[in-house]
C-alpha cells in the first residue's frame, strides 16, 4: 500500500452553552441563516443583557454593534428611501 499525502484541513464547532450560538473554524455564524456574524453585534443583541459566566462570546461586554434599542429605533423612523410626495 502506498503512503498517501493527507490533508491538514481541520473543521471545528464551539457552541455557547448560554444561548447556542455557533463558531465554525473561530467565526461566529447565526443559526438561522448560517451567514458569517458579527460578534459586536451579537453581543449587543443578546450576551450584555442574558450573558453569564457560560457566555464564550469575546465581544461579551464591549459596547456597540447592533441592539433591539437601536433596530426598534431604525423601524420607527420607516425605511431609509425616499418617499414619493
Amino acid at each position: 500500500m502506498e503512503d498517501k499525502e493527507l490533508s491538514d484541513l481541520t473543521m471545528s464547532r464551539v457552541e455557547c452553552p448560554k444561548c447556542g450560538a455557533i463558531w465554525i473554524n473561530g467565526e461566529h455564524r447565526w443559526s438561522g441563516t448560517g451567514n458569517k456574524g458579527s460578534e459586536l453585534d451579537l453581543a449587543g443583541l443578546v450576551c450584555n443583557k442574558h450573558g453569564n459566566f457560560q457566555c464564550i462570546n469575546p465581544m461579551k461586554g464591549q459596547e456597540g454593534g447592533d441592539t433591539w434599542a437601536k433596530r426598534m429605533e431604525d423601524l420607527s423612523n420607516g425605511p431609509d428611501w425616499p418617499k414619493d410626495k
